[in-house]
């Protein structure tokens, strides 16, 4: 059961990781690599996108 939280609890922070990433990028560096601004959230939860 602890690892299971312990995983779950990585996740959390590598999605965090990768939104704030993804979030300090400007529009022009988003477009090339696909992303919308407003989809963010979206396709880091997709798993598309991880640093």
């Amino acid at each position: 059961m602890l690892a299971r939280i312990a995983t779950r609890l990585k996740q959390y922070r590598d999605h965090q990781k990768t939104v704030s990433l993804l979030s300090h990028m400007d529009d022009r560096q988003l477009s090339d690599i696909g992303v919308n601004r407003g989809d963010i959230d979206l396709v880091v939860r997709r798993g598309r996108l991880t640093f």
